[in-house]
This record gives structure tokens, C-alpha cells and sequence, in this order.
């Protein structure tokens, strides 16, 4: 495995930089959940609220995508092609979808003042995560199989608490005044609109 210290070092680098642009996800997420517990802010009193999105939702679904995308990097790393190359574009039917379906509703039913939810609960938030960072199995499986089986798993324990640190900074970002205000103004057409945004670039990534 080499050094344990470079090893986590290497770990964090390589989560944190194929994970930036779920931060953008994870924002968005908890801006929904917050907004339908009644206050900007978490802890705010619960409302009633069809679409169902909590904050709680949004970690276990987060951890659950990883997962599985972890687990897919290992598969491929020992040998297994679980998803050809060229069907990856496709996950990104999954955040536009979703960012559709979101903005029809807008449409249909006028604006709130909430933000719709894209993702409505644990698996949703998990296909979310698993379609935004399908790309990452081509980027994990390569590192695990030159690192070896010690090393993959001292960066899968690395991965998990990064988690817990990407979900923290969402939190933190979906507290902040601006961008809560703007959000409750622009809300029903900015969260469909990166959704779809996402699943587009997701698609575009994959282009020979």
C-alpha cells in the first residue's frame, strides 16, 4: 500500500475533486428540505409537505450513492465491467428528469415562493448522486487497482467521512442568507434548471 499518511492524503484529494460539482447537488437538496420545515434555517417547525424531502433524506441518500458507486470502482478495479462506456451518458437522464418533472410542476401550478424538491426522498437522492458521479468509476477503479485491496480500503474509510464533510458544507451553504433569499425568489426556476443542467453536462462528458 505504500504510506498510510500519502495514501489518505490521496484519498481526500482524489473525493474532493470528483465531488465538487455534487456540492452544488447537495446545496440544492437541503435547500428544498430546509424550506419545507417552515424557516430558511434548519430546525425550523415542520410543514406539512407532499413532496416529502428531508434533511436526513438527503445524508443517507448521499451515503447510499457513494456507496454504490464505490462498490461499482471496486468491481470494475477487480475485473468486472458492470456498465459499458458508452451507456454512462444515460445516467444523465436521471438529474434532467427530474429537473423536468420539477419544472413542469413549476409551470402547471404557478409559483409558491418554495422551491421544488427533484428528489423526494432517500432513493431519489441516491440515483442523484449515483447519475452525477457515474464518470467517477472510471476515475476510482484505475486508482484502486494500482493502490491494491490495504490501500482501497483505507481510501473507502476515507470516502465515507468525506461524506459527512460534504454533506456538512451543504448544510452550511444552504443557511446563508443570500443564498436563501434568492433561492425562495428564483427557487422554482433555478433548481430545475441546474438539474437539467447537470444531467446535460453529464451526457456531454461522455461524447467521443
Amino acid at each position: 500500500m505504500g504510506d498510510p499518511t500519502g495514501t489518505v492524503v490521496s484519498a481526500v484529494g482524489l473525493f474532493a475533486a470528483t465531488n465538487v460539482d455534487d456540492l452544488v447537488i447537495v446545496t440544492v437538496l437541503f435547500l428544498t428540505a430546509n424550506s419545507r420545515r417552515g424557516e430558511a434555517g434548519i430546525g425550523g417547525p415542520r410543514r406539512p409537505d407532499a413532496n416529502g424531502l428531508r434533511v436526513w433524506h438527503v445524508w443517507v441518500g448521499q451515503y447510499v450513492g457513494i456507496a454504490v458507486l464505490v462498490l461499482a470502482s471496486v468491481g470494475v478495479a477487480a475485473g468486472l465491467r458492470l456498465v459499458p462506456d458508452r451507456w454512462i451518458g444515460l445516467l444523465g437522464l436521471v438529474p434532467f428528469g427530474l429537473g423536468l418533472y420539477a419544472l413542469v410542476r413549476t409551470i402547471r401550478n404557478g409559483d409558491d415562493g418554495r422551491p421544488p424538491a427533484p428528489a423526494r426522498g432517500i432513493a431519489s437522492v441516491a440515483a442523484l448522486t449515483v447519475a452525477n458521479g457515474g464518470d467517477n468509476v472510471a476515475v476510482y477503479a484505475p486508482v484502486f487497482r494500482a493502490i491494491g485491496w490495504s490501500g482501497t480500503v483505507v481510501s473507502i474509510v476515507v470516502f465515507a467521512a468525506s461524506v459527512a464533510g460534504l454533506c456538512a458544507v451543504g448544510m452550511w451553504l444552504a443557511s446563508r442568507r443570500p443564498i436563501v433569499a434568492t433561492l425562495e425568489r428564483w427557487g422554482n426556476w433555478i433548481v430545475p434548471i441546474v438539474f437539467m443542467a447537470i444531467g446535460v453536462a453529464i451526457f456531454l462528458d461522455t461524447l467521443p
